[in-house]
Parts: C-alpha cells; sequence; structure tokens
C-alpha cells in the first residue's frame, strides 16, 4: 500500500498543533487571570485572592509546562515535513517566529521563576509585576504567532524573488488585512476557555462545600468576566467573517456551503454537502438571513464556490460543520451567562445546584470551539499555505517518504495520549485538593517539584530578617 506523504504530512501537523493549541487557549488566559488575582490581592489584603492565585498558578504550571514540550516539536516538523515551505517563506516567518522567542518566551520563562518561587522571598509589589510580566508574555506569543498565521491567510508587504519571499514593508507583513480581526477574535476565545474552566472548578467546589469562600470568588468573578467577554465575542466574530468576505471569500463559500454566487440568500442552518454534484442535500434555511448576517445587507452578495476553479476550492463539509459547531458552543455559553445574571440578581447563583451542575458539565466548552475555530480556519485556508500563492501541494519537503511520516505519526500519537492525559489527571488532582488552607504557604509546580526548595527559600529568608 502506498501512503501519500501530503496527506500523511498534513494529518501530522493537524494532530500536533491540534493538541498544543489547547495550551495556549489555557495558559494565555490563565496568566491574565493570575495577574488580576494578584493585583486584587496586593490592593485589597483579602486573602481569598491569594488563596486563589495559588491554586491557580498550580493548575497554569502544569499546563504551561507541557506546551513549552509540544511548542518545540512544531518547528522540527516544519523542517523535516515542509522543507519547501520553509525555504519559501523563511525571511518573512522566521523574524517573526524569532521576535516570538525573543520579546516572549523569555519574558515568560524569566518572570516565572519568580511568579511560582518567589512570593516569600521578593515584596508583594514585584511578585505581582511577575506576574504581570508572564501574562504579557503569553499575549506577546500570541501576537507574534497569529501575525504569521494571519499573512499566510492574508500575505501583504512581499515580493517574489525565484519562488522565494521577502519583506519589503515589515508593517505590512505584521498588520496584513487579516491580523487584528483575528488576533482580537482568537485572543478573547482564550479567555473565554479559561473563564469556563474557572465557571466550572468555582462550581465543583462550592458543590464539595470544603473551599466554598474560594468557589464563591471563582464562579462570581469570572461569571461578570464572560459576562463582557462572550457577547463583545460574538461582536469580533462578525467583524471577522467581514474580513473574511473581503479577502478570502473562497473559504466564506465552503463555510457557507454556498455554490452559486447571489444576493439575498439563505442562511443554511443545516446541511450535507456534497461535492460531487455541487449541491446541498437535506438544507435547513432561513430565507434572506444569510446576506443580513454575513454582508449586513438585505441584498449583499455572496460569492458561491462555482465561481472558483474546482482546484482552487477548499474541502465543503469541514469548515461547514466545524464552523456550525463554534458557532453552537457560542450560543451554548451566552445562554449560560444570562442564566447566571439572572440567578445573581435573584440571590440563588450559589444555591442553585442545576446551574452549578451545568457550569461543570460546560468546563471544556471553550476548548471544543477553539478548536472549532482553528479548523475552520486551517482547512478553508485550503489548497494553500500561503493563500492564493503557496500550495499545500509544493510545500511539502521532497523525496518524503509516506511510510516514514506514518511512522513519526504513530510516535506523536502514542507519546501524546500518554502526556496529555497524565497531564490532566495531574490537574485535576489538583484541583480536586483545593486551595491552599494557609495563604502564608507558597505554591510551587505540581508536576513533580516539591515544596521543599521554595520552604527552604522562605526559612533563608527569616533567617536574615533582623
Amino acid at each position: 500500500m502506498t501512503l501519500d506523504p501530503i496527506f500523511i504530512s498534513r494529518l501530522q501537523f493537524a494532530w500536533v498543533i491540534g493538541w498544543h493549541i489547547l495550551l495556549p487557549a489555557f495558559t494565555v488566559g490563565s496568566a491574565t487571570f493570575i495577574a488580576v488575582l494578584e493585583g486584587l490581592h496586593l490592593a485589597s489584603r483579602r486573602d481569598v485572592y491569594l488563596r486563589v492565585s495559588m491554586f491557580w498558578i498550580r493548575i497554569f504550571s502544569v499546563a504551561f509546562g507541557m506546551g513549552v514540550v509540544t511548542g518545540v516539536v512544531m518547528p522540527f516538523q516544519i523542517g523535516t515535513n515542509w522543507s519547501r515551505y520553509a525555504d519559501a517563506t523563511s525571511n518573512v516567518l522566521s523574524p517573526l517566529f524569532a521576535y516570538e522567542g525573543l520579546t516572549a518566551f523569555f519574558l515568560e520563562a524569566g518572570f516565572l521563576g519568580v511568579l511560582l518561587f518567589g512570593r516569600t522571598i521578593v515584596p508583594r509589589w514585584a511578585h505581582f509585576f511577575a506576574a504581570l510580566m508572564v501574562a504579557a508574555g503569553t499575549l506577546f506569543s500570541s501576537f507574534w504567532i497569529l501575525s504569521a498565521n494571519s499573512w499566510m491567510q492574508t500575505p501583504a508587504g512581499y515580493e517574489i524573488v525565484n519562488g522565494r519571499f521577502y519583506p519589503v514593508d515589515w508593517i505590512d507583513v505584521i498588520f496584513n488585512p487579516s491580523f487584528l480581526p483575528r488576533l482580537a477574535h482568537t485572543v478573547v476565545a482564550f479567555f473565554i476557555t479559561t473563564g469556563f474552566v474557572a465557571l466550572g472548578t468555582g462550581a465543583y467546589l462550592i458543590r464539595r462545600g470544603r473551599f466554598p469562600a474560594e468557589g464563591r470568588t471563582l464562579l462570581s468573578m469570572t461569571l461578570w468576566l464572560l459576562t463582557i467577554l462572550v457577547p463583545l465575542q460574538i461582536f469580533l466574530g462578525d467583524h471577522h467573517g467581514l474580513n473574511t468576505l473581503m479577502y478570502q471569500p473562497a473559504k466564506l463559500a465552503a463555510i457557507e456551503a454556498r455554490w452559486e454566487t447571489g444576493r439575498g440568500v439563505p442562511l443554511t442552518l443545516f446541511a450535507l454537502p456534497d461535492e460531487k454534484t455541487e449541491s446541498n442535500r437535506a438544507a435547513v434555511e432561513i430565507p434572506g438571513l444569510g446576506s443580513l448576517i454575513l454582508t449586513h445587507s438585505v441584498r449583499g452578495e455572496i460569492k458561491g464556490l462555482k465561481d472558483f476553479p474546482a482546484d482552487q476550492r477548499p474541502p465543503v463539509a469541514v469548515p461547514f460543520f466545524a464552523f456550525r459547531i463554534m458557532v453552537g458552543c457560542g450560543v451554548l455559553m451566552l445562554a449560560v451567562v444570562l442564566l447566571g445574571g439572572w440567578l445573581r440578581w435573584s440571590g440563588r447563583l450559589f444555591e442553585n445546584p442545576w446551574y452549578l451542575r451545568l457550569c461543570l458539565l460546560l468546563t471544556p466548552i471553550g476548548f471544543i470551539a477553539v478548536i472549532a475555530g482553528w479548523v475552520v480556519t486551517e482547512v478553508g485556508r485550503q489548497p494553500w499555505t500561503v493563500y492564493g500563492l503557496l500550495r499545500t501541494a509544493d510545500s511539502v519537503s521532497p523525496s518524503l517518504a509516506g511510510h516514514d511520516v506514518a511512522l513519526s505519526l504513530a510516535g506523536y500519537v502514542i507519546v501524546y495520549l500518554i502526556m496529555y492525559p497524565s497531564g490532566l489527571l495531574l490537574i485535576l488532582r489538583i484541583i480536586r485538593g483545593g486551595p491552599a488552607s494557609h495563604a502564608d504557604k507558597d505554591t510551587t509546580i505540581a508536576a513533580g517539584i516539591t515544596e521543599a526548595p521554595v520552604l527552604a527559600a522562605a526559612a533563608i529568608s527569616e533567617a536574615r530578617k533582623p
């Protein structure tokens, strides 16, 4: 049996980055959440904020460590599986990835040690500053990675010389047409993902009854945050859709399974897209609503897939269904927020067992939405790695054997199916243990690092006091 190296390489990349994106989806929001908790503790001196922060730092540290490990893998497989892509785009993308390492990773790594081990050693303001720097580092990382990804979606500020991309305007490269909408939409999605994890964790602590103050703080703070972020995300998603309509109309046509160009097109709620017949089966549609939502005009024009050559169309079914999963998650999130606001107004937010169970059940909903959105973005870009300029089929390494890639994919599958469940079990163990009982007890990484070094440092610090 002959294995297609292009398909297997794409499958391997999807496997690796699909698992990896779950970690920044959590750590970006968690770092900012920790900085907020540290700031509230510094300003109010309320111990509950300190206990929740210490608790969340332990969870964050496990996810951060896993994210570093899985993040290192991706550049290697670009070199081994996608060398022609790397050769063609390196003059543009390599500096962006380097900026991510210089401005983000070193900032995170430098101040993470203070955040994890410095509470009893440095002043409170310095510990808060370290939390701010770690949060800033995660946001810088999002900035540069999404700039690089957006450039591949909507390339700008380049010239092509002998088949290679060269930058001619770095401002246009970095702030390419889809970058700012994608950055805002993705970062807010990361914040919401963390928010629902915190919401579920708070509900769990309240239901157990062991840490009611911490659980109420987690639930209440996060619900206020989500009350702002979820409606904001709907607005940002709409703006991002308008950007896609302008710069990637074939992707939008695939998302909507729209075959014929038209005005006043219906909104397709459900269908079974058939690429062979270029039609939809079992379609459920609302007349006229598609143009109104997608273009903000009842008579707005939506290009159909038939306007594009068959070899330049993305797959239809995958982005079509992934988009509806993402939107469905968003609607469910909004319902949870509105229900929580009503329960808060009626004074029953912490006492309603059904709502607490619902929050616990929906803990992973943000991850589902992020993965679905990523699938829409990346599959909808096909058949291009650099949209409209460099095909995926022309990006794979030459003389790459399908069975070699299949072997490495099998290795990744085995390792990730061991590492991720182990990390999840460790995080669940931390959550089950609950926040620290004493506010003066420092927290450390739970992933195999004991508290001995921190306690020793605290003892030395105490011994030096006059």
